[in-house]
């Protein structure tokens, strides 16, 4: 049977769930429009960055508008994509299509192929050096609802056993509450999916 907590809070104008490229990119702009609100973010990771796919091709317009100088700023945005190759797969054999037969949306030209786990941790440098309050290695366990309206969230206890009952060590998570929250845990996200159930989202 699961105890009885008691738990702090703290209170910001906005929380963010998730520190990839969705996460950081709110935080940096919420400052941009209005450096005196104060945002948190969370990351359920040990740092960010830590649950990144390693891989990926990016149109830079984003980061273009977000961080116009992010060349200067040492983005590590530096591998230019130089080739397109499209292959049509059979169990043994792969053919190669011609390039112009391909949709524009398929080209890469002006792309880059980039690390996202890197580019997530410049971001973050990004979001802190703004005042963003980052907090790895604390992932969002609960939602904090109060008369239909989400308010929070609640970070994971530490020290619970698999019954339910507490350990020595352990430590109740916080409320971390907002006059927003903005959830961007990506495809998989438990939060997002409770969301989806109890406001009828999809």
């Amino acid at each position: 049977m699961t105890e009885a907590v008691q738990r702090e809070s703290m209170e910001y104008d906005v929380v963010i769930v998730g520190g990839g490229p969705a996460g950081l990119a709110s935080a940096i702009r919420l400052k941009q429009i209005n450096p005196e609100i104060s945002v948190c973010l969370l990351e359920k990771g040990s740092e960010i960055g830590a649950h990144i796919l390693s891989g990926a091709v990016i149109d830079p317009i984003g980061i273009n508008e977000l961080v116009p100088d992010w060349k200067q700023k040492g983005a590590p945005i530096d591998t230019p994509v130089t080739d397109d190759r499209f292959y049509f797969l059979l169990r043994s054999v792969a053919i190669r299509l011609p390039n112009f037969a391909m949709p524009p949306l398929m080209y890469n030209h002006t792309n880059y192929i980039v690390s996202l786990s890197n580019l997530c941790k410049w971001l973050a440098t990004q979001a802190e050096a703004l005042g963003v309050e980052i907090y790895p290695g604390f992932p969002a366990a609960a939602l904090v609802i109060e008369n239909g309206v989400v308010k929070g969230v609640t970070t994971g206890d530490l020290g619970v056993a698999k019954d339910g009952h507490h350990k020595d060590g352990f430590t109740p998570g916080m409320n971390l509450l907002g006059k927003y929250t903005i959830f961007a845990e990506g495809a998989r996200g438990s939060l997002t999916k409770e969301l989806f159930k109890i406001f009828k989202l999809d």
